[in-house]
């Protein structure tokens, strides 16, 4: 298993010290850093900035939203980056709720599925070079046919040689079809609150998406699982547990529309629904104190790395012995090489006893 580090997005302004944790990540060895996007920051602005920088690390978006732009706009964006990191860039896409998309976008959310199977055909012409980009399906057009414009739409080809005609697409995913998909199409899967718990059904929902996927894609054994863990040390797991209890708050009472929010419903299918029906109560009725207080400290264990170093290192051989390939480390950029430190053995397993 290899280790990243998950900036995210901000809604104040840049994290303070985020510079610094990049510099501190790539000196660490970490293999990559991952910015996000939700309706303030947008993450392929960050990675120019502070990927600039660097030399070593991969440079991934996880996630950049489908709606926020055409996925001709995105091939450009990716194989530019790709170009000016000589070879860094990972392209992470997701297609968001239906609460951005249509608050914030100003498009239509259904079908998210067939809709991200459309974008990337689309992104993977534009990489691949091989003719003018040409599209008919029931989400994108291009061209886009002569009686809904003006009639004069070409057929182009990037002016701009990818440097990389397999430039990385990975694909966040929450729901079971979603994953499946991800494992037919893309090259990595972008999972959140992942569990160890459930790695079973993950890995049964992956290889149900390898056995469609085509030839032309890389092999099945090569596909990363690349996941965002939350991880606190701390005197103790419950005040460390206490760092996370917001973020999952938000994502389970706060991030998404009453009946579809599909981040509370992974929290769901872990056996949490009748905390998350509390949080989301509490959370939708203004109540964010409560909302937080309502987040149970197993669950926090679930899906995050919390408490002492003993405590962490104890939890170590069950992530392990999941899927992920990659662990984005979501911490406070300050406790990097802490973590670093005590993460050690998921990168360099200890050696068997004599």
């Amino acid at each position: 298993m290899r280790l990243g580090y998950y900036v995210g997005y901000w809604s104040a302004g840049p994290p303070p010290g985020a510079q610094e944790a990049v510099l501190t990540a790539e000196r660490l060895g970490f293999d990559s850093v991952w910015t996000a996007e939700a309706y303030g920051s947008d993450a392929l602005t960050p990675l120019a900035w502070w990927g600039a920088r660097t030399s070593t690390i991969r440079l991934g978006t996880a996630i950049a939203q489908l709606s926020a732009r055409t996925p001709t706009a995105a091939a450009m964006a990716a194989l530019t980056l790709d170009h000016l990191s000589g070879g860094r860039f990972v392209l992470g896409l997701g297609a968001s709720g239906p609460q951005v998309v249509e608050g914030w976008y100003g498009q239509p959310y259904p079908r998210p599925l067939a809709r991200t199977r459309e974008y990337v055909d689309i992104v993977r012409q534009v990489l691949a070079r091989e003719a003018p980009v040409t599209f008919d399906g029931a989400f994108y057009r291009l061209p886009l046919p002569a009686d809904q414009g003006a009639g004069l739409g070409k057929a182009l080809r990037s002016t701009v040689h990818p440097l990389r005609a397999d430039l990385p697409i990975h694909l966040a995913a929450e729901g079971p079809r979603n994953t499946a998909l991800t494992a037919e199409i893309a090259d990595g899967w972008l999972p959140m609150f992942y569990s160890p718990r459930m790695d079973a059904e993950h890995r049964a929902l992956l290889a149900e998406g390898f056995a469609q996927r085509s030839a032309a894609r890389s092999p099945a054994e090569e596909f990363e699982v690349t996941a965002a863990v939350p991880v606190v040390l701390g005197d103790d797991v419950e005040s460390a547990a206490d760092a996370i209890r917001p973020h999952v708050a938000l994502y389970a009472g706060g991030m998404g529309a009453k009946g579809a929010n599909f981040h509370r419903n992974v929290l769901d299918r872990l056996g949490y629904a009748d905390a998350c029906d509390e949080i989301q109560a509490h959370y939708l009725a203004g109540d964010k104190a409560r909302a937080v207080a309502a987040v149970p400290t197993e669950l926090v264990r679930d899906v995050a790395l919390v408490g002492t170093a003993d405590d962490i290192r104890a939890q170590l051989p069950a992530w392990r012995s999941t899927a992920i390939t990659t662990m984005l480390v979501q911490a406070d950029p300050r406790s990097l090489p802490a973590i670093a430190q005590v993460l050690h053995d998921l990168v360099e397993p200890a050696a068997a006893p004599a």
